[in-house]
């Protein structure tokens, strides 16, 4: 086994025998899991490097996020959109894509080295929302309830519509490096070409070309799968066939049977999409008879508590990599890019696209000011830095450390303070 799982393993247990302690200090599980990473691993960061530059760490990376990606599914209350259709619309159908666009013109300009498709690959990464590493703005009643769920549910959904867009430009770029840029004469792949092709890039070079089949399967694997068990899992629930120990396994194994079907030769699909959809279909077949369109807490638990341990895992593991990024030296365009990634990148798209919406200005300011980096932005940056060649892959995890340790800053530390300073009657509203 290698160190590095042996000492994220031991700072897990560390962190949970103090947790609760440290958290009503104000320390959040991400911060203090990104500390005892980086301590573990300053002694030999060369051979943290190796190990988080492998293929075992890419797959139990992908199954990490095939997990989180059926979680942020499930955990949307309210509906398929949390009663907030129209809004939820406005920001993943143009809020997003325009976040995207500025993300990739920046990154191309900013990142030393990167083309438009390592740029993509970074849009990508720096993007999508995820509240792990500021969940005290969600759980706290600071926040208008309204503001509240738009952000747990766009959170919930972003990070699932880039991870198609993702792998795909990550399969592009992979390809590009190794064969050359593609033109019409090299679209075909030859024998020897192909031979230049080992390990992972075999996989994203299929990956590319077979870009929209592979999300069609996964669209269909995950609809049937998710909406077939949700079905059944209400019918036992019922007539009391199972209890709801019975179905928090079957709800953990759901995501891992998705992404392990969807990534068969046979489909060649996005695991990723797959996760995803099921989450949604299960959720949807799961409560569409239930009065208030919710899965019972009861059933939650265990996918929520894996969903927590394994970011608990990957939060120690950009911990070192944060070592890794600072001992290397950091170029102050990615930290520029960051900043702008966390700030105006996702402020402008966000206010543009729910102008002229039922969202007050104020709201609107709010909504697009707290848009956290955590698991998702982790994940795919590993992802990135596993499968790129060097240069670039060092590019991707400068932006992953940086846009995620700005964003604990920004919204773990600051925007608490803001937030009951410019809300400070929502609280005995809530």
């Amino acid at each position: 086994m290698p160190s590095v799982v042996l000492f994220g393993l031991a700072a897990i247990i560390l962190w949970s025998l103090v947790a609760h302690r440290f958290e009503r200090w104000g320390v959040a599980g991400p911060a203090g899991l990104m500390l005892l990473g980086a301590l573990s691993v300053i002694w030999d960061v060369d051979a943290f490097g190796v190990t988080i530059d492998s293929h075992l760490a890419e797959k139990v990376v992908e199954i990490i996020l095939a997990v989180l990606l059926f979680v942020d599914a499930t955990e949307v209350k309210g509906g398929l959109f949390g009663g907030e259709g129209r809004v939820i619309a406005r920001l993943v159908l143009i809020g997003l894509p325009l976040s995207l666009v500025l993300a990739v013109a920046s990154g191309f300009f900013l990142a030393p080295g990167a083309g438009i498709l390592v740029a993509l690959v970074l849009a990508c990464v720096l993007m999508p929302t995820d509240f792990s590493s500021a969940a005290q703005l969600l759980r706290g009643r600071h926040l208008p309830e309204r503001t509240r769920q738009i952000l747990n549910v766009e959170s919930g959904y972003n990070d699932g519509l880039i991870s198609p867009l993702f792998s795909m430009a990550l399969a592009a770029a992979v390809f590009v490096f190794a064969l050359g840029p593609i033109t019409s004469d090299t679209i075909e792949v030859t024998d020897e070409q192909a031979s230049q092709l080992e390990g992972p890039a075999e996989e994203f070079v299929v990956a590319f070309f077979n870009a929209v089949p592979a999300t069609v399967n996964a669209l269909i694997v995950g609809i049937v799968l998710g909406a077939g068990i949700g079905l059944l899992v209400a019918f036992v629930r019922r007539r009391e066939l199972a209890n709801a120990v019975g179905v928090r396994y079957i709800m953990l194994l759901v995501p891992l049977v998705a992404y392990g079907i969807a990534t068969l030769p046979v489909l060649g699909a996005n695991g990723f999409v797959a996760a995803f959809v099921a989450g949604i279909a299960y959720r949807f077949a799961r409560t569409r008879n239930l009065p208030e369109r919710e899965i019972d807490r009861s059933e939650l638990l265990l996918i929520d508590e894996v969903g927590t341990l394994t970011a608990y895992f990957v939060w120690f593991v950009v911990g070192g990599a944060a070592v890794l990024v600072f001992t290397t030296g950091v170029d102050w365009r990615i930290v520029l890019l960051a900043f702008l990634a966390l700030t105006v990148l996702r402020i402008g798209p966000v206010y543009l696209s729910l102008m002229g919406s039922s969202v007050a200005r104020q709201e609107r300011l709010t909504i697009g000011a707290l848009g956290p980096r955590g698991t998702a932005s982790i994940v795919f940056g590993l992802l990135a830095y596993n499968a790129l060649p060097e240069g670039p892959d060092d590019v991707v995890l400068s932006a992953t450390v940086l846009v995620v340790v700005g964003s604990i800053l920004l919204h773990g530390v600051i925007a608490p303070f803001a937030v009951r300073r410019i809300y400070p009657d929502a609280a005995a509203v809530s």
